[in-house]
Parts: structure tokens; C-alpha cells; sequence
């Protein structure tokens, strides 16, 4: 099969589709003959060699996929050949075909093309963990999202909506702030001209931050939060140090807390799959989400993927094609 690899960490240019040995498909897992593959900024980060594989994954790029099962493992029950699947994983994605643990994959969701719902396994379960599951979201609550216009922000505004929510975002530009306006985002923020903890403040505040960003927004951060609030760090872009006011935490009976979703126990991913089918599965055949998709590029075009991706000029998902 063909497989993105690299060999040397840097630019998108570092990346290769190269011929590779199928996987082997183990007990209760599910092979799937990959449709779509999803870009993700820990891809963006692997490559550069600033983000360690967790034990076992293997060095084949991508974290979510779409496509239809071609084969089952010993003990596998829960899908048939020839189904259309979504699947969460831990590396291999970029790539014709995947074997993954079948708590890890879902039906397709209905009413959406295949190649595109590549672009949502990832992103579901970073915000249902993250939001609904860790954040332990309410409905009326307030829920700041830092980057209005990738992937997590795209969904994450029309999934924290559906659920009762009110959104607020940060962004850099007017369009991706007016694209986060016509998605639902009731406060949008332009965090190159504005200080959103001011303008958070003035709004009320937020229960619920999803930080991308970490060490230079984590007191502003923290001035932004409500009383009993809750900070969710995924990403480091901003560094990965910064000092803390102990002092406004504990006012606050505030909570920071560190997730990472690829490097967790493959019972914990299946638990959080489960409560994305319950949460986001229903949303996502009534069309009270729609995924937004960008770009598509095809397999054998990775680099150029990766070069738009990392000019961030993208509103939505950039997917890969891996039939072409």
C-alpha cells in the first residue's frame, strides 16, 4: 500500500508516499480500506520532530480516517465487511489502509459524504472529551475557544450551541471571525487587536476555556474565567512555560488541567468514541452541525496539504484523499 513516512524531521517537503507492508489486522480490530484522512496540527508537529509517537504507533502520519471495512480481526463482531467507518487513531492514517481496536471506529455519519467525514473523528472527541467530559460542560454555560476558523473551532461553536451553550472565539482576521459569526459564535473576539480577557470580562465571562495556546495566554486565561471555572490546555503554542497567580486560582476555586487525547489507553478512547456516537452522531444527521470542510488534496500531493496547512489560511478541515 502507499504510506506517508518521513525520514528527516522539517518542512512539508520532508514527506514521502511510500510503498509499505499492509497492516496486519490483530484481535478485535477492524482493517479499514481508507477513504479520507484528516490533518491535524500533531501532524504538523510530528513532522517537525517536536511530537513524541506514543508506545506502539506506528510512524505512518494521520490521526482519523474515513473510509470501509475490509477486513475484521478474530473477535471482532461489531461491524461487517464493506461498512462505511470513521476511525480515531493513534498514527497510520495517511495511508490506503488501517488496521485500528474496533472501539475506536464508527458508522459513518449519515447525511455526510465519506471522503469528507474523514475530518471529524479527531475533532469530535478532542471536544466532547475535553468540553463535555473533562470541562463537565452545563447547558447556559459560556465557552471560550481559542482559533474560530481550524477544524475544532468550526465544529466546536456549532456543537457547544446545539448543546445550549454560548460561544466565544478568538481569531486574527475578519473573515475567519465572520465565519465563526454565520457558525453561531456569539462573542468574536480579534485577539491581535483586542485583549480577550477584557472583552471576556465585559461579556460575563467564561466557564469553560478550550486553551490551544498555553504559556503567554495562561493569565489572561485565568482573568477571563467565572468562579468554579474551568481551563482545558490541548495545545502549546504559545509556549510551553508561564507563570501562575496562585492567588486569582484559588479565588476563583478555578481548575487548569493538561489533556493529550492520542496517547491515551485504548479503553479510554473507546469510552470517549461511545460518547461521541451519543452526543454528536444525532447532531450530525439532524444537520444541527455541519463539518466544514477546506481544502482536499490528494494523497500524492501530501506536501502541498502540509504547506497550506501550515499557512494557516484555511477555514475548516484540509483532508487528503488517499484514493488518488
Amino acid at each position: 500500500m502507499r504510506a506517508v513516512r518521513f525520514h528527516t524531521a522539517g518542512g512539508p517537503d520532508a514527506l514521502a508516499v511510500e510503498e509499505h507492508d499492509d497492516p496486519i489486522v490483530g484481535p478485535g480490530q477492524v482493517l479499514i480500506d481508507i477513504t479520507g484522512a484528516g490533518l491535524n496540527r500533531a501532524d504538523a508537529l510530528q513532522r517537525r520532530g517536536r511530537y513524541n509517537l506514543p508506545a506502539g504507533a506506528t510512524d505512518i502520519f494521520g490521526l482519523e480516517v474515513s473510509g470501509t471495512v475490509g477486513g475484521l480481526g478474530t473477535g471482532s463482531t461489531r461491524f461487517a465487511v464493506g461498512d462505511p467507518v470513521v476511525a480515531l487513531l493513534a498514527s497510520g492514517g495517511y495511508a490506503e489502509k488501517v488496521a485500528v481496536d474496533e472501539g475506536h471506529v464508527l458508522p459513518a455519519p449519515e447525511g455526510m459524504n465519506l471522503l469528507e467525514s474523514a475530518g471529524v473523528p479527531e475533532v469530535a472527541a478532542t471536544l466532547v472529551s475535553n468540553i463535555c467530559m473533562t470541562g463537565r460542560f452545563e447547558h447556559g454555560e459560556t465557552v471560550l475557544i481559542h482559533g474560530a476558523s481550524g477544524g475544532i473551532g468550526s465544529f466546536g461553536i456549532q456543537l457547544v450551541t446545539a448543546l445550549g451553550g454560548r460561544v466565544a472565539v478568538t481569531a486574527s482576521t475578519d473573515d475567519k471571525l465572520a465565519h465563526a459569526g454565520k457558525l453561531g459564535a456569539d462573542i468574536r473576539i480579534d485577539y491581535t487587536t483586542e485583549d480577550f480577557a477584557e472583552k471576556m470580562i465585559a461579556a460575563g465571562g467564561a466557564d469553560i476555556i478550550l486553551d490551544t495556546v498555553a504559556g503567554s495566554y495562561l493569565d489572561r486565561n485565568l482573568r477571563a474565567l467565572n468562579d468554579f471555572g474551568r481551563i482545558i490546555t490541548v495545545g502549546m503554542q504559545g509556549g510551553t512555560t508561564a507563570e501562575l497567580d496562585f492567588s486569582m486560582l484559588m479565588k476563583k476555586k478555578a481548575s487548569i488541567t493538561g489533556t493529550l487525547l492520542r496517547d491515551r489507553s485504548s479503553a479510554q478512547k473507546t469510552a470517549i468514541m461511545s460518547e461521541v456516537q451519543h452526543l454528536v452522531w444525532p447532531l450530525l444527521a439532524s444537520a444541527s452541525i455541519r463539518p466544514v470542510t477546506d481544502r482536499i488534496f490528494p494523497l500524492s500531493q501530501v506536501a502541498a496539504a502540509h504547506h497550506y496547512f501550515d499557512s494557516h489560511a484555511h477555514i475548516g478541515k484540509v483532508l487528503l484523499d488517499c484514493r488518488n
